[in-house]
Protein backbone atom coordinates (compact mmCIF):
# COMPACT_ATOMS: atom_id res chain seq x y z
CA UNK A 1 0.00 0.00 0.00
CA UNK A 2 1.19 4.06 -0.45
CA UNK A 3 3.68 2.30 -2.76
CA UNK A 4 5.73 1.49 0.31
CA UNK A 5 5.33 -2.10 1.19
CA UNK A 6 3.37 -3.68 -2.86
CA UNK A 7 4.02 -7.38 -1.49
CA UNK A 8 1.69 -6.91 1.49
CA UNK A 9 -1.60 -7.34 1.25
CA UNK A 10 -2.24 -4.56 4.47
CA UNK A 11 -5.97 -4.08 5.80
CA UNK A 12 -7.36 -1.23 8.91
CA UNK A 13 -9.46 -3.15 11.12
CA UNK A 14 -12.23 -1.04 13.22
CA UNK A 15 -12.05 -2.15 16.88
CA UNK A 16 -15.40 -2.50 18.40
CA UNK A 17 -14.95 -2.93 22.67
CA UNK A 18 -17.92 -3.86 24.14
CA UNK A 19 -18.54 -3.30 28.07
CA UNK A 20 -22.31 -3.72 29.64
CA UNK A 21 -23.66 -4.00 26.24
CA UNK A 22 -21.96 -0.77 25.12
CA UNK A 23 -19.22 0.74 22.99
CA UNK A 24 -16.54 1.73 24.48
CA UNK A 25 -13.02 1.97 24.96
CA UNK A 26 -10.26 2.27 27.66
CA UNK A 27 -6.91 3.64 28.33
CA UNK A 28 -3.98 1.63 28.76
CA UNK A 29 -6.31 -1.34 29.41
CA UNK A 30 -7.73 0.47 32.60
CA UNK A 31 -11.26 -0.22 33.39
CA UNK A 32 -11.47 2.74 35.00
CA UNK A 33 -10.90 4.95 32.41
CA UNK A 34 -14.11 3.26 30.28
CA UNK A 35 -15.57 5.98 28.22
CA UNK A 36 -18.77 5.12 26.64
CA UNK A 37 -19.48 5.74 22.49
CA UNK A 38 -22.47 4.28 21.38
CA UNK A 39 -25.45 2.38 23.34
CA UNK A 40 -25.38 -0.22 20.67
CA UNK A 41 -22.34 -1.61 19.36
CA UNK A 42 -24.62 -2.98 16.31
CA UNK A 43 -24.82 0.13 14.95
CA UNK A 44 -21.05 1.16 14.96
CA UNK A 45 -20.45 -1.97 13.36
CA UNK A 46 -22.72 -1.03 10.45
CA UNK A 47 -21.20 2.51 10.42
CA UNK A 48 -17.85 0.68 9.88
CA UNK A 49 -19.20 -1.45 6.88
CA UNK A 50 -21.11 1.42 5.33
CA UNK A 51 -17.64 3.18 5.42
CA UNK A 52 -16.09 -0.08 3.34
CA UNK A 53 -14.53 -2.34 6.10
CA UNK A 54 -15.15 -5.73 5.43
CA UNK A 55 -13.78 -7.05 8.96
CA UNK A 56 -14.00 -6.14 12.45
CA UNK A 57 -12.54 -6.33 15.74
CA UNK A 58 -14.45 -7.51 18.21
CA UNK A 59 -13.49 -7.83 22.11
CA UNK A 60 -15.63 -8.60 24.96
CA UNK A 61 -13.89 -6.49 27.96
CA UNK A 62 -16.49 -7.95 30.63
CA UNK A 63 -15.47 -11.26 29.18
CA UNK A 64 -11.34 -10.56 29.17
CA UNK A 65 -12.25 -9.51 33.11
CA UNK A 66 -14.54 -12.46 33.96
CA UNK A 67 -13.07 -15.28 31.96
CA UNK A 68 -15.41 -15.96 30.00
CA UNK A 69 -17.07 -14.71 27.43
CA UNK A 70 -20.11 -12.31 28.69
CA UNK A 71 -21.39 -10.49 25.61
CA UNK A 72 -22.38 -13.40 22.84
CA UNK A 73 -25.60 -12.15 22.63
CA UNK A 74 -24.35 -8.30 21.17
CA UNK A 75 -21.64 -10.80 18.93
CA UNK A 76 -24.74 -12.90 17.83
CA UNK A 77 -26.85 -9.48 16.54
CA UNK A 78 -23.64 -8.36 14.47
CA UNK A 79 -23.22 -11.58 13.22
CA UNK A 80 -26.46 -11.52 12.40
CA UNK A 81 -27.12 -7.56 11.06
CA UNK A 82 -23.68 -6.76 9.51
CA UNK A 83 -21.78 -9.06 6.64
CA UNK A 84 -18.47 -8.60 8.22
CA UNK A 85 -15.62 -10.94 9.19
CA UNK A 86 -15.56 -10.37 12.84
CA UNK A 87 -12.43 -11.59 14.97
CA UNK A 88 -13.36 -11.46 18.14
CA UNK A 89 -11.86 -12.30 21.76
CA UNK A 90 -11.96 -11.33 25.44
CA UNK A 91 -12.45 -14.69 27.73
CA UNK A 92 -11.56 -17.65 25.72
CA UNK A 93 -10.01 -19.87 27.89
CA UNK A 94 -11.33 -22.86 26.40
CA UNK A 95 -12.73 -25.40 24.01
CA UNK A 96 -16.23 -24.79 25.00
CA UNK A 97 -16.06 -20.20 25.12
CA UNK A 98 -14.50 -20.93 22.24
CA UNK A 99 -17.73 -22.94 20.19
CA UNK A 100 -20.16 -20.59 21.93
CA UNK A 101 -18.03 -17.54 20.08
CA UNK A 102 -18.25 -19.30 16.89
CA UNK A 103 -22.22 -20.83 17.43
CA UNK A 104 -22.81 -16.95 17.83
CA UNK A 105 -20.76 -15.61 15.00
CA UNK A 106 -17.56 -15.19 15.22
CA UNK A 107 -15.68 -16.03 12.26
CA UNK A 108 -12.34 -16.07 13.87
CA UNK A 109 -11.78 -15.89 17.68
CA UNK A 110 -9.21 -14.52 19.21
CA UNK A 111 -7.13 -16.20 22.25
CA UNK A 112 -4.48 -14.20 24.19
CA UNK A 113 -3.90 -15.55 27.99
CA UNK A 114 -4.29 -19.17 27.03
CA UNK A 115 -1.45 -18.96 24.62
CA UNK A 116 0.90 -18.13 27.43
CA UNK A 117 -0.94 -19.93 30.50
CA UNK A 118 -2.40 -22.94 29.00
CA UNK A 119 -1.03 -23.83 25.44
CA UNK A 120 -2.81 -27.67 25.79
CA UNK A 121 -6.21 -25.75 25.92
CA UNK A 122 -4.85 -23.29 22.34
CA UNK A 123 -4.00 -26.49 20.85
CA UNK A 124 -7.25 -28.20 21.38
CA UNK A 125 -9.17 -25.55 19.94
CA UNK A 126 -6.97 -25.16 16.99
CA UNK A 127 -7.30 -29.29 16.24
CA UNK A 128 -11.17 -28.77 17.08
CA UNK A 129 -11.67 -25.39 14.31
CA UNK A 130 -8.48 -25.16 12.52
CA UNK A 131 -5.24 -22.81 12.80
CA UNK A 132 -6.51 -20.79 10.02
CA UNK A 133 -9.54 -19.78 12.62
CA UNK A 134 -7.72 -18.98 15.20
CA UNK A 135 -5.70 -15.77 16.39
CA UNK A 136 -3.27 -15.13 18.92
CA UNK A 137 -3.65 -11.69 20.91
CA UNK A 138 0.26 -11.05 22.52
CA UNK A 139 -0.76 -7.96 24.84
CA UNK A 140 2.76 -6.38 26.06
CA UNK A 141 4.36 -4.21 28.05
CA UNK A 142 8.38 -3.82 27.73
CA UNK A 143 8.31 -6.99 25.07
CA UNK A 144 6.86 -8.83 27.94
CA UNK A 145 2.93 -10.27 27.73
CA UNK A 146 0.03 -9.62 29.87
CA UNK A 147 -2.48 -11.98 30.33
CA UNK A 148 -6.16 -12.10 32.13
CA UNK A 149 -7.31 -8.26 30.92
CA UNK A 150 -3.97 -6.84 30.80
CA UNK A 151 -4.10 -7.35 35.07
CA UNK A 152 -0.96 -9.83 35.17
CA UNK A 153 2.58 -9.46 33.15
CA UNK A 154 4.03 -13.20 32.75
CA UNK A 155 7.67 -13.48 32.65
CA UNK A 156 7.14 -14.46 28.85
CA UNK A 157 8.47 -12.58 26.01
CA UNK A 158 6.54 -11.75 22.87
CA UNK A 159 8.98 -13.93 21.31
CA UNK A 160 8.69 -16.70 23.32
CA UNK A 161 5.13 -16.61 22.35
CA UNK A 162 5.04 -16.16 18.77
CA UNK A 163 7.55 -18.61 18.19
CA UNK A 164 5.29 -21.41 20.72
CA UNK A 165 2.34 -20.95 18.36
CA UNK A 166 3.61 -20.86 15.27
CA UNK A 167 4.30 -24.54 15.76
CA UNK A 168 0.66 -24.94 15.64
CA UNK A 169 0.33 -23.40 12.34
CA UNK A 170 -1.17 -20.20 14.07
CA UNK A 171 -0.02 -17.47 11.44
CA UNK A 172 -2.31 -14.48 12.57
CA UNK A 173 -0.66 -12.80 15.72
CA UNK A 174 -2.56 -9.34 17.19
CA UNK A 175 0.69 -7.32 19.43
CA UNK A 176 -1.18 -4.55 21.28
CA UNK A 177 1.72 -2.30 23.37
CA UNK A 178 -0.31 -1.55 25.94
CA UNK A 179 1.78 1.78 27.26
CA UNK A 180 0.14 2.89 23.90
CA UNK A 181 -3.02 1.85 23.58
CA UNK A 182 -5.66 4.41 23.77
CA UNK A 183 -3.54 7.56 24.07
CA UNK A 184 -3.42 8.45 20.19
CA UNK A 185 0.35 8.64 20.62
CA UNK A 186 1.66 6.94 18.16
CA UNK A 187 2.19 3.23 17.25
CA UNK A 188 5.39 0.93 19.36
CA UNK A 189 7.12 0.83 15.60
CA UNK A 190 10.42 -0.91 16.86
CA UNK A 191 8.44 -3.10 18.37
CA UNK A 192 6.68 -4.01 15.29
CA UNK A 193 9.25 -4.38 12.94
CA UNK A 194 11.80 -6.80 15.09
CA UNK A 195 9.11 -9.14 15.56
CA UNK A 196 8.58 -8.71 11.52
CA UNK A 197 12.61 -9.36 11.08
CA UNK A 198 12.22 -12.85 13.89
CA UNK A 199 8.82 -13.95 12.50
CA UNK A 200 8.67 -12.79 8.60
CA UNK A 201 6.07 -16.06 8.25
CA UNK A 202 3.29 -14.45 10.41
CA UNK A 203 0.43 -11.78 9.36
CA UNK A 204 1.11 -9.45 11.91
CA UNK A 205 -1.87 -6.88 13.06
CA UNK A 206 -0.31 -3.93 15.31
CA UNK A 207 -2.28 -2.19 17.42
CA UNK A 208 -2.40 0.50 20.18
CA UNK A 209 -1.46 4.27 19.92
CA UNK A 210 -3.00 5.12 16.30
CA UNK A 211 -3.95 8.82 16.40
CA UNK A 212 -3.48 9.46 12.25
CA UNK A 213 -3.07 8.43 8.90
CA UNK A 214 0.87 9.46 9.03
CA UNK A 215 0.77 6.86 11.95
CA UNK A 216 -0.68 3.67 10.26
CA UNK A 217 1.71 4.70 7.02
CA UNK A 218 4.59 4.21 9.76
CA UNK A 219 3.02 0.83 10.41
CA UNK A 220 2.74 -0.22 7.12
CA UNK A 221 6.34 0.48 6.73
CA UNK A 222 7.34 -1.98 9.25
CA UNK A 223 6.26 -4.86 7.46
CA UNK A 224 3.36 -5.34 9.26
CA UNK A 225 0.11 -7.02 7.44
CA UNK A 226 -3.27 -4.85 9.40
CA UNK A 227 -3.67 -2.20 11.94
CA UNK A 228 -6.24 -2.21 14.57
CA UNK A 229 -7.83 1.11 14.63
CA UNK A 230 -9.81 2.38 17.64
CA UNK A 231 -10.25 5.73 19.71
CA UNK A 232 -8.82 7.47 16.74
CA UNK A 233 -12.17 6.53 14.91
CA UNK A 234 -14.07 7.45 17.60
CA UNK A 235 -12.20 10.73 18.85
CA UNK A 236 -12.41 11.87 15.19
CA UNK A 237 -8.75 12.01 14.30
CA UNK A 238 -9.27 9.92 11.41
CA UNK A 239 -12.40 9.71 9.03
CA UNK A 240 -13.06 5.82 8.10
CA UNK A 241 -14.29 6.66 4.82
CA UNK A 242 -11.52 9.09 4.26
CA UNK A 243 -9.01 6.45 5.11
CA UNK A 244 -10.61 4.02 3.24
CA UNK A 245 -10.21 6.43 -0.15
CA UNK A 246 -6.26 6.92 1.09
CA UNK A 247 -5.68 3.13 1.93
CA UNK A 248 -7.20 2.67 -2.54
CA UNK A 249 -4.71 5.02 -3.92
CA UNK A 250 -1.86 2.88 -2.20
Amino acid sequence: MRNIQKNIKFEVIPAIDIYKGKCVRLTKGCYDTVKEYSPDPVEVAKAFKKAGYNRLHIVDLEGAKASFPVNLNVLERIASEVDVVIQFGGGIKSLESAKKCFDAGATEVICGSIATESFQTLESIVKEFGSERVIVGTDVREEKVSVKGWKEQTDKTVYDVIGSVTKLNISKIICTDISKDGLLEGPALKLYTKIRAMFPQINLIASGGISSIEDISRVIETGSNGVIVGKAFYENRINAEELIKWLQKG
